[in-house]
């Protein structure tokens, strides 16, 4: 009999193979006290460990194939970036020094420390980086009791057709693995949002994680089945199972195919109507997948991550300099930087706005922050603006409560433009201005806020979360997400109805906007704009090139009224048919 468990799927695909079960060596410690005397042999085991670290590292970044997605160097460079900073190459010796402490115990005094700042991020993509943070601490404690070993697995043949199961994969184990021949792999923790997750959708290795305790539960050996969509995990499935999942690989082999002859085609309905896709970048890399698809630009670059690679505040020079690598890289396609959202949960050393909020979601963040402190926003609105001589660029405001919240970043954006004039500065003097509408209020109010701005971004993760009071990311709560609850598609019609009274552009840059399952229902409620990942985009193309709009707007509207979940998923199968 099959025994059937659930997990996360993050990377879609079907994988059938017997188990094999990674074990590693859990590093468990206790404080040590160091002499004054031989504090200088403590401080020097640990710069060896970092250096081996580090060594081993390069060496992976090296033997990493030229054939391999952009994605495996990206995250090698994020690691090595991680264990370069202070953070982890000096800070864990003055814990040393100040602690006379073993060098084990002090990286794991600052490893707790860290991982409680991201622990507390309300933004599930930062959140989740708490797992590159852990995974270089334990390159460098690997290398701290196992004289400069790594713990990245090597390449062998026994992992060839095998689905692997594992409590979690670097980015460097996964990319092992998938020159290896691995089928697939299950993991006991990560998410959806976690690098890992993201380098298997990238390499299109069928995965499972969150699995809880999945090691106690699967045997090596046996034959299993994953479905990366929907997270089914089956153990020891029989013939007949086997025989359908294989069947369903062989559809999903033909439907990639197919997608692939979409990437020159036209982003239009099949009643003609023009559908703009955009893609979601995080760093400059990106831009290589939204090639490869033909995205018809970006519609939401996220600058977080120049704040929290170096953990400092960026000054304009280098916000300048990476806005122009992006915008040449683009050639000529339009570019939608969101300003920095920061703030109390997502704190870096520079930054201090006071004590750790209760609830950091509601605290001094994004746009809010900027407004508390100019310092941090006008840099960033200086580098915008001379980059916008270069190329077609736009300003998303983040985080947007109040209209007087605009009105405040509008006046603080035209002052700059006034002093960038007098300096003889060039810039698009009518750079377009836009509001993320990710606040119930915002949503509520979109109209007024129309009135303000060149164009509107929904942005469905917040906006879901903040309507419904649930933190997406917490386990315990996270069933009640749900992007077709009738409020939720309320607000989204109400801020997509704004735009066309106003006659500006709707963009929607939330994890909605990549879900095949919603692309009619959208289309339907009157999106005309959708931005999302990269490997999103041919499968939302083919979706909307088979739909007719005036077919969908009626069974659309329905959803706003629908409140119970079996008629709801009734109604998604009707509009999808």
């Amino acid at each position: 009999m099959a025994l059937m468990l659930n997990g996360m799927g993050v990377s879609r695909g079907i994988s059938i193979g017997n188990v094999f079960i990674l074990h590693r060596n859990q590093h468990e410690f206790t404080e040590q006290k160091i002499d004054k005397k031989n504090l200088g042999k403590e401080v020097k085991r640990y710069k060896t460990a970092h250096s081996n670290a580090r060594k081993q590292l390069l060496k992976i970044r090296k033997e990493i194939p030229k054939e391999s997605p952009d994605d495996v160097s990206s995250f090698i460079e994020t690691h090595l970036l991680m264990l370069d900073d202070a953070m982890m190459a000096t800070s864990p010796i003055e814990i040393i020094k100040e602690n006379q402490c073993n060098a084990e115990w002090a990286l794991k005094l600052q490893r707790d420390a860290i991982v409680k700042v991201f622990d507390s991020m309300d933004d599930p993509y930062i959140a989740t980086r708490q797992d590159d943070v852990k995974h270089v601490f334990n390159h460098i404690m690997d290398a701290l009791v196992s004289n400069g070993k790594s713990r990245t697995v090597s390449k062998t043949d026994q992992w060839r057709d095998r689905i692997v199961i594992a409590d979690d994969l670097t980015p460097a184990d996964t990319m092992v693995m998938q020159h290896s021949g691995v089928a697939g792999f299950v993991t006991e923790m990560g998410g959806p949002l976690s690098h890992t997750a993201i380098l298997a959708r990238s390499l299109d290795l069928p995965a499972v994680v969150g699995l809880h305790e999945a090691r106690k539960y699967l045997k090596a050996g046996e034959q299993l089945v994953i479905d990366g969509k929907s997270g089914l995990v089956l153990a020891e499935p029989g013939e007949t199972l086997i025989e359908h999942f294989h069947k369903r690989q062989r559809a999903l082999r033909r439907k990639t195919k197919e997608l692939g002859k979409l990437n020159d085609a036209k982003s239009r309905a099949k009643s003609g109507e023009k559908i703009e896709l955009l893609a979601n970048i995080e760093v400059e890399e990106d831009i290589k997948h939204l090639r490869r698809v033909n995205a018809a630009g970006v519609g939401l670059y996220r600058t977080e991550f120049l704040y929290l690679q170096g953990n400092k505040v960026p000054d304009e020079e280098e916000h300048y300099k990476t806005y122009i690598k992006v915008i040449r890289a683009l050639k000529g396609a339009p570019l939608t930087i969101r300003t920095v959202d920061l703030g109390a949960d997502k704190e870096i050393d520079q930054i201090k706005s006071g004590p750790l909020a209760h609830n950091p979601a509601m605290g001094l963040r994004g746009i809010r922050l900027c407004l508390n402190d100019p310092s941090i926003f006008v840099p960033q609105l200086r580098a915008i603006l001379r980059a916008s001589a270069k190329g077609p660029i736009k300003i998303l405001f983040p985080m947007l409560t109040t209209v007087s919240e605009l009105i405040q970043a509008k006046q603080l954006l035209e002052t700059t433009k006034e002093s960038m004039r007098a300096r003889g500065y060039k810039f698009d003097e009518k750079i377009p201005l836009g509001g993320m509408i990710e606040v119930p209020s915002a949503a509520i109010s979109a109209s007024h806020f129309a009135e303000h701005l060149d164009f509107l971004s929904i942005g469905t993760n917040d906006l879901i979360q903040y309507t419904l009071a649930i933190d997406r990311i917490d386990d315990q709560v996270n069933y009640l997400y749900d992007p077709l609850n009738p409020a939720v598609l309320s607000l989204i019609k109400s801020v997509i109805d704004a735009g066309i009274k106003q006659k500006i552009p709707v963009t929607m840059c939330g994890e909605m906007a990549g879900n095949p399952s919603y692309t009619r229902l959208l289309l339907g409620l009157g999106l005309r704009e959708f931005s999302m990942p990269p490997n999103s985009i041919l499968e939302i193309k083919n979706v909307l090139r088979q739909t007719r709009v005036s077919n969908v707007r009626r069974k659309a509207l329905s959803f706003l009224h629908c409140t119970d979940k079996e008629k709801q998923a009734i109604l998604l199968e009707k509009i999808n048919a």
